[in-house]
């Protein structure tokens, strides 16, 4: 089906609606989507919390104050009277002949399922129950599920009651303007395409940082760690922006079908290719246990078996606690024979560098001659463009975007279920372990035993 024969949602409910994830992303959306003048349908929200609905508007008014740069009160008046509220016991049918009651004449309803993964399976069959599932659309937040089992257990229970073409995978991740820029950046320029491939790429490597820890939030990382917080997902699907082959065309499922393609061809890892670390206190965290063994940090040397990429190591490491917090992709180039100019080849050569936070920019790093008699070189930038971070005034939120796109059906920034899966097999074999658990120190960039990952081709590319 063409995007423009997708029939538009016309109404939304979102579980979990006195949660945190409602109060400081969802909330903060709906209000700038009545700003932009695009919230022109019903917004049901349902919990279990003993609330009222002017006790709901009062919080949404707190969140989008503190969360979504408040201040506009037509929008939020807006939002007000769209909002609706059901309070209710999930696994109640009662609560779902109420939400039924709720959304009157609305046929084509999506349900952003904003709770824990561990409830999915109920509200999906109460909702096929009431008979609210026909037509309609789900939005699942991630994580989608623990590891692959639990994945393919988590796609079984959706795909029960609504088709492929009606789930939607929300991983904000997608949605954020730097990560986008990533695949307009490769197939909208000619001079790439010749030298993004195996003969000239020497090595690519990702690092997320955050100089922040668990923000007391420990209870919650023991259940999740750095792989399935942030690698298994946002990080893997930036290497298949870099790694896959030009779709046919913008349309949503020829971007997914290289994603899955490029993702199957990832070698699974090996303990030899990962170093896991831990910052040191961490295990002081409320909600830790004192022999904790899950990684805050975690360095992976990937593998992508593919006609272009053969032999080209994907580098990639992310934590928290580290030395600053930023995101950055550097794909360095191999050096040209040094016999021209007799200088030694430099640590780092030719190189993209594509700064996604806290500012985007796109930087060419290349060589050009000394001022002076001697034909002696220097590292110069080439700086293509520099933007402030994503949430700067007049920019769209991630969730914004991609709740605005849910209701219109466009799946394109939405991971499909063979994406999920593939991602989830190139981990799998790691996430329990066996491998050694380093101590690094709060402030630093992770344990030095990371390096000998990178030793072969002159070290990690630290961002500036």
């Amino acid at each position: 089906m063409a995007k423009d024969e997708r029939p538009r949602s016309d109404a939304l409910v979102f579980f979990g609606a006195t949660g945190d994830l409602a109060y400081k992303k969802i909330f903060p959306a709906l209000h700038n989507m009545a700003r932009r003048k695009r919230l022109d349908f019903p917004v049901v929200g349902v919990a279990k919390s003993g609330i009222s609905h002017d006790q709901l508007v009062e919080r949404a008014r707190a969140s989008v104050t503190e969360h979504g740069g408040g201040g506009d009160a037509g929008a939020f008046q807006t939002l007000a009277e769209r909002l609706r509220y059901v309070d209710g016991d999930y696994n109640e049918p009662s609560t779902f002949a109420a939400l039924r009651a709720e959304l009157g004449g609305a046929k084509r309803p999506a349900h952003y399922l904003a709770i824990p993964p561990s409830m999915f399976p109920t509200v999906v069959r109460q909702l096929e129950a009431a008979g609210l599932a026909a037509n309609a659309r789900v939005i699942v937040e991630k994580p989608f599920g623990r590891d692959l089992e639990s994945a393919r257990a988590l796609n079984q229970t959706l795909h029960e009651s609504f088709p492929e073409a009606a789930i939607f995978r929300i991983d904000h991740y997608l949605g954020k303007e730097p990560v986008q820029n990533i695949l307009y950046f490769r197939f909208a320029n000619a001079f790439l395409e010749p030298i993004w491939n195996r003969d000239h790429v020497e090595n690519v490597q990702i690092t997320m940082a955050e100089s922040f820890g668990v923000k007391g939030r420990g209870k919650f990382y023991e259940e999740t760690g750095v792989i399935r917080d942030v690698i298994q997902n946002h990080l893997l699907q930036i290497i298949s922006y870099l790694a896959m082959e030009a779709p046919s065309s913008a349309y949503g499922e020829a971007i997914r079908d290289e994603q899955a393609k490029v993702l199957r061809t990832v070698r699974p890892l090996r303990c030899e290719d990962m170093v896991r670390g831990q910052f040191r206190g961490y295990t002081d965290e409320p909600g830790v246990a004192a022999d904790s063994y899950m990684a805050t940090y975690a360095a992976l040397r990937l593998h992508v078996d593919s006609w272009r990429w053969a032999d080209v190591p994907f580098f990639v490491r992310a934590g928290k606690s580290l030395a600053a917090t930023v995101t950055e992709v550097t794909v360095e180039f191999k050096n040209p024979p040094q016999v021209v100019f007799k200088e030694p080849a430099p640590a780092v050569g030719n190189c993209v560098a594509l700064r996604m936070s806290p500012n985007v920019a796109i930087t060419i790093s290349a060589r050009a001659k000394k001022p002076g008699e001697a034909m002696v070189g220097e590292p110069v930038e080439l700086r293509l463009t520099e933007q402030p971070a994503q949430g700067a005034e007049g920019q769209m939120d991630a969730y914004e975007r991609l709740l605005g796109d849910a209701m219109a059906g466009d799946a394109t920034l939405f991971a499909r279920q063979d994406v999920v899966e593939a991602a989830w097999a190139i981990v799998d074999p790691v996430i329990h372990g066996p491998s050694p658990m380093y101590r690094y120190e709060p402030g630093t960039w992770g344990p030095k035993e990371a390096d000998a990952l990178v030793a072969d081709v002159g070290g990690w590319n630290t961002p500036k």
